[in-house]
């Protein structure tokens, strides 16, 4: 199958009001990873590259990008939403599950835009960026984790997932510093 040439940088679940069970674990990483987040997407954002948030909607089918970005940014943790927040003229695909695929538009949207290659960040590693770059991979694209923009709620299974997309399916883990090179 033909993979585009271009990139596209996709942001997952970060607006999150975080009030769920394991949040407070949760927080500690994105804390961690918030600077190398908001490094990666301002290069992606100078260098023209596509740019796509996809975010759980958390079981609220009436959610739309400003009542997600409100609930958001009314949670205990807004300091952690306000810098990812997407631009206006960024798409924002809402999701019911782990996969940023699964039941979306996004691969066509990205067929559209001629992409081959896919770079995640976001929350969270173990499980919604695992199962996402598995099903990008079974889609044929190229895919790149900037691991320091990835959030963890077990650093453990998050090293074990890294671990199984770089050898299972072929992915590039890299700094968020190096994720978007030879674009």
């Amino acid at each position: 199958m033909h993979r585009g040439p271009n990139t596209a940088l996709v942001v997952v679940d970060v607006l999150n009001a975080y009030e769920h069970e394991d949040a407070d674990r949760l927080v500690e990483s994105v804390d961690a990873a918030l600077p190398a987040m908001e490094r990666l997407l301002a290069d992606a954002r100078e260098r023209e590259i596509l740019r796509i948030y996809v975010n759980d909607n958390f079981d609220d089918w009436t959610l739309d990008r400003g009542k997600l970005l409100e609930r958001a940014m009314a949670g205990p943790h807004a300091r952690l939403v306000e810098p990812l927040a997407p631009d206006d003229d960024v798409a924002l695909v809402l999701k019911g599950r782990h996969s940023i695929f699964w039941e979306t538009p996004l691969s066509y949207m990205l067929q559209q835009a001629d992409v081959g290659r896919v770079v995640l960040c976001g929350q969270v590693t173990e499980q919604c960026i695992l199962y996402s770059a598995l099903d990008a991979h079974v889609r044929h694209f190229d895919v790149t984790i900037a691991r320091d923009a990835c959030a963890a709620i077990h650093e453990n299974l998050a090293e074990a997932a890294l671990e199984m997309m770089e050898r299972n399916m072929g992915a590039r883990i890299v700094d968020a510093a190096d994720a978007l090179d030879d674009v």
